[in-house]
């Protein structure tokens, strides 16, 4: 006896569930193009070389001897210097004016530290509309003021001045930490910028001797921020405002300078003594 249209629906449902039909595969996400690879290898080599320009090292590649005039122009100019020294050395002075070592600051932070906090955010306005007026990248000295704002907000809102130089803190602990690490996994940062400045890519890793210096002035470099950290966290803790803005000022452009210039000579030294090899 045949099946009946309802016996036939259900046999179907029942061969279905057991002989489920497939569904098609998600397809695989496809693979970066030549193109797409090479784009994002350009755009990182030129990420690098751009950090190593704006920490000074553009110098480097230039043939010109080492000059005062070529290490100013490194840090910016006689602008860059004084928007980078400027407001810690107005805020010292206004601090140190103002407050009164017996005044308790915490009863009444605002109130204390207003003048000391407002006048570096005032500086740092002018040097960004000074910037904008004479039609200048305005880049430099709005990062100053969005870093002096975050200060200034971080020492009200504590109510402790020592606040004020927190953030300088924890970035001389982050830069410290990342060379630090990148020298211990063996791809030290100073040198992946630079080769990437002097059109080396990675392949100074290959070479034994810009290998060493490159790591040596990785460490170097390391060595400088974990030295403010180490000398201005006790003066934090302490919460000794003045001491602590004055050696911030101290660490600051007097210790970056001469680095920076070593760092030039080594660079040249190592890159000129592997371009006369391979001229041999």
């Amino acid at each position: 006896m045949s099946d009946t249209p309802g016996q036939n629906g259900q046999q179907g449902q029942r061969d279905e569930a057991h002989n489920p039909v497939p569904t098609p595969e998600a397809a695989p996400a496809p693979a970066p193009t030549p193109e797409q690879a090479q784009t994002a290898s350009a755009l990182f080599a030129e990420s690098m070389a751009g950090a190593a320009r704006r920490a000074g090292f553009g110098a480097a590649t230039e043939a010109e001897p080492i000059s005062g005039q070529a290490l100013l122009k490194a840090m910016g100019g006689i602008r860059g210097l004084i928007e980078a020294v400027l407001p810690g050395l107005v805020f010292l002075v206004t601090y140190t004016l103002t407050i009164d070592p017996s005044t308790d600051v915490t009863s009444d932070p605002i109130g204390t530290l207003l003048p000391s906090l407002v006048a570096p955010l005032v500086i740092g306005v002018i040097f960004v509309a000074l910037r904008a007026i004479t039609r200048q990248t305005t880049t430099p000295a709005l990062g100053g003021l969005v870093g002096t704002a975050i200060s200034v907000a971080l020492a009200l809102f504590s109510g402790k001045p020592s606040d004020f130089f927190l953030v300088g803190l924890w970035t001389n602990a982050g830069y410290g930490a990342v060379l630090l690490v990148s020298v211990l996994v063996r791809w030290p940062l100073i040198g992946v910028a630079v080769g990437f400045l002097m059109g080396d890519g990675v392949a100074w890793r290959l070479d034994a001797s810009k290998r060493r210096v490159l790591t040596i002035l990785t460490l170097c470099w390391t060595g400088l921020f974990l030295a403010r950290l180490a000398v201005q966290l006790p003066l934090y803790l302490a919460n000794n405002v003045e001491l602590l803005a004055s050696m911030k000022l101290l660490m600051g452009i007097p210790l970056y300078a001469p680095l920076l210039v070593v760092s030039w000579l080594m660079v040249r030294s190592v890159y000129r003594k592997a371009d006369a090899a391979d001229a041999v």
